[in-house]
């Protein structure tokens, strides 16, 4: 359970929430929503128990938890990079060390005599005992059925965290979670990177659920399935709205709302002219100076006690640059293979893009389709094989997990990174069309939220002058409006693009020529028969 009271919340100057005070109790099921950098991201990790380390982000206000508390991220980089997906989803009941220890004194009971021996025995017993109390062999199993659930098959459980694509390690983190038996569930984003049969399974799971969580999610899906309460952050007017109901129920409540509190404040407006047209008459005679001061204050009283109408969420006004001259083949690669250690991820993989051409790349989770990226982008090196730059390639990346993004850099850094012929006043006006205004464009983009972060890598995309572009999920992360941008530029932009996504909107709106399909490298004329994989890669 969760308590929160006189919760005040700010970035910079700017009040995200004020003095708002909630519970999340056992079978509460709430789906929190609101516009990207609304500060869904930061009030999770703050219920959490996280922290935030920045001195740009203040709260004030009590907190108090009691029960486990299972938190997933949108940042997936957590754990060790060489322990194995099994014991990271097995360690948060510290069942891993519990096996490790078993089979310790097995060996010992088996390899040792005498005095020795017996305290190896004594030791397996009393492991053994604390074993069964964790679930036992019945609980490891469990955690492989989530994980097969989610995804995750034998033989990626077996792989290092390091070796993991990030929807593999995405899968890990929530099958943790998951796991946990914890009593409160704070998930930001969960299906970022599953797969159709995964969401299901996931909806399934929430909907029965017996604790209480807080989803983040921009699926409308997930949301009527599973919540039975909505929590609406309010960025324009700091407020956190509860709605005690369904996400469709929700949807009708908001707007009736909505049109009460216009017609209230248009009534109120009307009012208040009426008397401040009477208090400026009023002000021409001395001797009504008073009355018209009670005047001028009724009518500010008047406005006071109506809230404002909800002004419309801004959106980014997102457009691709014009792609620079380049020759008729800008990129291509040759016998392309990549393996981690002991695990082949593909081998002898060929492409060629054309200029204005349009692929997408279609593989199951782990096939490489990310990993072919960021050889192509130069961000990693080829086991064998070559990537050739044609005339007047002009390269833009944009990381599923952004990587493109200095986190110790700000905001506006980061863009005069990519883009040092532009002057200050440019680069703040292409940051103010991306919602990065203000206080906002000098923030750490360390505290940024998933859809901030996607807000930055595609503006620095956007003053690239590409005429490649390489795009890994750019719809992750996005409220239903900024991904309505993202799905217009892709239909507007003249340049080349390869596309790895899980969104059948944005593959309908890149309309590719061509799909390549991983691990094999098998290239293929795109027919719409290709969508129905699209859910599934």
């Amino acid at each position: 359970m969760i308590n929160a009271q006189d919760l005040t919340m700010r970035i910079g100057t700017r009040e995200l929430i004020a003095n708002a005070s909630f519970r999340i109790d056992k079978g509460m099921r709430i789906g929190l929503v609101g516009r990207n950098g609304a500060g869904k991201t930061t009030l999770t990790r703050l219920l959490a128990g996280e922290g935030v380390t920045s001195e740009v982000i203040e709260h004030t206000g009590q907190i108090n938890r009691s029960g486990k508390i299972g938190y997933l991220p949108q940042d997936t980089h957590t754990g060790d990079p060489e322990q194995i997906a099994r014991d990271r989803i097995l360690s948060v009941r510290d069942i891993d060390k519990t096996i490790r220890r078993i089979l310790k004194a097995e060996k010992e009971m088996s390899t040792t005599e005498g005095a020795r021996q017996m305290k190896a025995m004594e030791r397996y017993v009393r492991l053994d005992q604390e074993f069964t109390a964790a679930g036992g062999w019945a609980a490891n199993a469990e955690a492989a059925q989530m994980a097969a659930a989610l995804g995750l098959p034998e033989r990626v459980l077996d792989q290092t965290l390091a070796t993991l694509s990030g929807g593999q390690r995405r899968r890990v983190e929530l099958a943790r979670i998951l796991f946990s038996q914890a009593e409160t569930l704070l998930l930001d984003e969960p299906t970022n990177h599953l797969d159709h049969d995964s969401i299901v399974w996931l909806r399934d799971y929430l909907k029965v659920y017996r604790g209480g969580f807080v989803v983040i999610s921009h699926s409308v899906e997930l949301l009527e399935d599973t919540v039975n309460a909505v929590w609406h952050l309010d960025a324009n007017r700091a407020s956190l709205d509860v709605y005690n109901m369904g996400w469709k129920q929700y949807q009708a409540q908001r707007e009736t709302d909505e049109r009460r509190r216009r017609r209230e404040r248009a009534n109120a407006e009307k009012k208040a002219q009426t008397l401040l047209a009477q208090a400026d008459k009023l002000h021409a005679k001395a001797t009504k100076a008073v009355a018209a001061q009670n005047m001028a204050r009724r009518a500010g009283k008047l406005l006071e006690g109506t809230e404002e109408a909800r002004r419309a969420d801004k959106v980014a006004n997102l457009r691709f640059p014009a792609p620079a001259h380049c020759g008729r083949t800008p990129l291509t690669a040759k016998g392309l293979s990549k393996s981690y250690g002991s695990l082949e991820v593909f081998t002898g993989v060929d492409l060629a893009i054309d200029r204005g051409s349009r692929v997408v790349v279609l593989g199951l989770n782990g096939t490489g389709k990310t990993t072919l990226l960021r050889l192509l982008s130069r961000v990693e090196e080829p086991d064998s094989g070559s990537v050739i730059d044609g005339f007047g390639l002009k390269l833009g990346y944009y990381a599923q997990e952004h990587e493109t993004i200095d986190l110790d850099k700000t905001v506006v850094e980061n863009l005069r990174y990519v883009a040092p012929e532009l002057d200050d006043t440019h680069v703040r006006s292409v940051l103010g069309s991306f919602l990065f205004s203000g206080e906002d464009a000098d923030k750490p983009s360390s505290v940024l939220s998933g859809g901030e972060k996607t807000r930055l890598a595609l503006a620095m995309l956007v003053v690239s002058a590409a005429n490649v572009l390489l795009l890994d999920e750019p719809t992750n992360n996005l409220d239903p409006a900024s991904r309505e941008e993202i799905l217009n530029a892709l239909r507007k932009y003249e340049g080349a693009v390869i596309l790895v996504t899980h969104d059948e909107g944005a593959v309908e709106a890149l309309q590719p020529e061509r799909v390549l399909l991983l691990p094999d490298g098998d290239e293929d004329l795109w027919s719409d028969d290709y969508l129905d994989l699209i859910a599934l890669a």
